[in-house]
């Protein structure tokens, strides 16, 4: 079992940055999938973006494409979100995740097991 923990939220204002971090214990990183979703208030968990085990393969919702960059660093077993020219609907909760197949670098949640407990961002325009 993985346990995941993302840091690294906070209050920006919109235009501004922030770098999420997702470490793991329990079982490496580096030979799996992660993923970032995100759940706003009153709206269902959405897909942010996803980087295969190597870091070769990245994928990005379009609501993010060009404004937000996912790396991993497998030494460190820490997955990273860099995001910039944030704006206010991107506000939510952050979460990191790995999927049940390790090769899985998709967009449906329901294909991932582990969860982290989140990260709040907040973008105040």
């Amino acid at each position: 079992q993985v346990q995941l923990v993302e840091s690294g939220g906070g209050l920006v204002q919109a235009g501004g940055s922030l770098r999420l971090s997702c470490a793991a214990s329990g079982r490496t990183l580096s030979s799996s999938a992660t993923g970032w979703f995100r759940q706003a208030p009153g709206k269902e968990r959405e897909f942010v973006a996803v980087i295969g085990w190597s870091g070769a393969y990245t994928y990005y919702a379009d609501s993010v494409k060009g404004r937000f960059t996912i790396s991993r660093d497998n030494a460190k077993n820490t997955v990273y979100l860099q995001m910039n020219s944030l704006k206010p609907e991107d506000t939510a909760v952050y979460y990191c995740t790995t999927p049940r197949n390790p090769t899985y670098a998709g967009s449906r949640p329901n294909e991932y097991q582990y969860w982290g407990q989140g990260t709040q961002v907040s973008v105040s325009s």
